[in-house]
C-alpha cells in the first residue's frame, strides 16, 4: 500500500467555496457496497434510503474561532495560530504562522493578551502559554478556522457549525452534519430514525496531509473524544431492533470505532472518554459502523484512506470519477454521500 495510492486528480472548479442554502439542497450520491450501484438524489431525501430503528450517531463538536493573530515582541511580525488543543486553562497546542517563534519567542495577540511560546513540537506545532485564559475572549479576538483551500468570504459564521453543535472544541467542523436541518432531523425522527451522539474535537489531522510514501509510516495525532453510556445503550437498542448504525462523518466512525477498540473483550463497545489516535486503513475490519454519511475527501487525506477502508479504495476512486462527471461540489461545503 502507498500512500499514492490514494491520489486524484481534482480541478479547482470541483472546490465548492460557499456553502449552499437550505443545507439539506446538497447533493447526495448513495454508494451500494453488496451491489456496487450509485444512486444521485438530495441530501433532503436521505428518509427514502434510511428505515425504522436505524441509528444515525452525529458528532455535537462544535467549532470555536480559533484562527487568532498577532504580533512579536518586540519587533512586530506579524503572527497567526491556529489553536488545536487546550492543555491547560492557559496552555494550547497551536499551529504557527510566522518567523522565529522559538521557545521563550512572545507574542502580543490582537485584542487579546500576550502569549510566550513553550515548546517546538514539531513541524509549525507549538506549545503556547497565554496571560489569561482564553475561553472567554475567542469570540472576540478569534476568527472561524476556514480550511484554506476555502478562499470566499463566509457571511455567516454559523454556517460552518452544525446545527446540533454544542461542546466548543473543534478547529473543523465535522462537515458530513453540516447537510442537516432541524426540518429534516424531525422528519426522520418521525418515521422512526434514531439519534445519538459523540463528541470529536477535530484537531491536526484535518490540516496534515500524508506525506510519507508509506501511509503506515504516518504519525496521526490524537484527538479528544467522547462517547457516552446513553449513546453505548442507543447503539445495543438498535442492534436488537435490527437497525443499523450509521455515522455521521468519519469522525464519528473514528469515535465510535475508537469505544469498542478500548471495550472489553465481552462487549463490543463500552462508554468512552480521552485521546484516540486511531487510524483506520484499507484492512481495517469495523466493530460497530454498519454505514456512513461522508463529503468527498481531500486526495491522499487520512479521510479518504478511512472511506476507502470501508468501501474499497478502487471503488471509491472510481465513485469519485462518477461525482467529477456529474458535477459534484467537493470538500467541507461540497456534497455528500450515503455508503450503506
Amino acid at each position: 500500500m502507498k500512500t499514492s495510492d490514494f491520489d486524484y486528480e481534482l480541478p479547482q472548479e470541483y472546490i465548492a467555496q460557499t456553502p449552499l442554502e437550505p443545507r439539506d439542497a446538497s447533493r447526495l450520491l448513495i454508494l451500494r457496497r453488496d451491489t456496487e450501484e450509485i444512486e444521485h438524489t438530495h441530501f433532503r431525501d436521505l428518509g427514502g434510503y434510511l428505515r425504522p430503528n436505524d441509528l444515525l450517531v452525529i458528532n455535537q463538536t462544535r467549532v470555536i474561532p480559533a484562527r487568532i493573530f498577532g504580533r512579536k515582541i518586540p519587533t512586530g511580525g506579524r503572527v497567526e495560530l491556529l489553536l488545536l488543543r487546550r492543555r491547560e486553562a492557559q496552555i494550547w497546542e497551536a499551529l504557527a504562522g510566522g518567523k522565529g517563534l522559538i521557545p521563550g519567542k512572545k507574542v502580543q495577540i490582537e485584542g487579546g493578551p500576550q502569549a510566550e511560546i513553550l515548546s517546538d513540537l514539531g513541524g509549525p506545532r507549538r506549545l503556547v502559554r497565554f496571560e489569561q485564559p482564553l475561553s472567554s475572549q475567542l469570540d472576540n479576538i478569534g476568527h472561524m478556522p476556514l480550511p484554506p483551500y476555502i478562499q470566499a468570504h463566509l457571511d455567516d459564521p454559523e454556517r460552518y457549525q452544525t446545527v446540533y453543535a454544542q461542546d466548543p472544541g473543534s478547529a473543523a467542523a465535522p462537515t458530513a452534519g453540516l447537510h442537516f436541518t432541524p426540518m429534516l432531523i424531525e422528519e426522520l425522527k418521525m418515521m422512526g430514525v434514531n439519534f445519538a451522539t459523540v463528541t470529536l474535537h477535530v484537531g491536526l489531522d484535518t490540516f496534515a496531509p500524508v506525506n510519507e510514501d508509506d501511509p503506515h509510516d504516518h504519525e496521526i495525532h490524537t484527538e479528544w473524544c467522547h462517547v457516552s453510556s446513553e449513546t453505548v445503550q442507543a447503539i445495543k437498542a438498535a442492534r436488537h431492533a435490527g437497525g443499523r448504525v450509521i455515522a455521521v462523518g468519519t469522525t464519528s466512525v473514528r469515535t465510535l470505532e475508537s469505544a469498542a477498540r478500548y471495550a472489553s473483550p465481552e462487549k463490543s463497545i463500552e462508554t468512552f472518554e480521552g485521546p484516540t489516535n486511531l487510524f483506520i486503513l484499507p484492512g481495517y475490519s469495523f466493530k460497530i459502523v454498519d454505514a456512513m454519511i461522508t463529503n468527498f475527501h481531500l486526495p491522499r487525506s487520512t479521510l479518504l484512506m478511512l472511506v476507502s477502508a470501508f468501501a474499497e479504495r478502487e471503488r471509491i476512486l472510481l465513485v469519485y470519477e462518477t461525482a467529477k462527471r456529474e458535477n459534484y461540489r467537493f470538500y467541507s461545503f461540497g456534497d455528500a454521500m450515503l455508503i450503506v
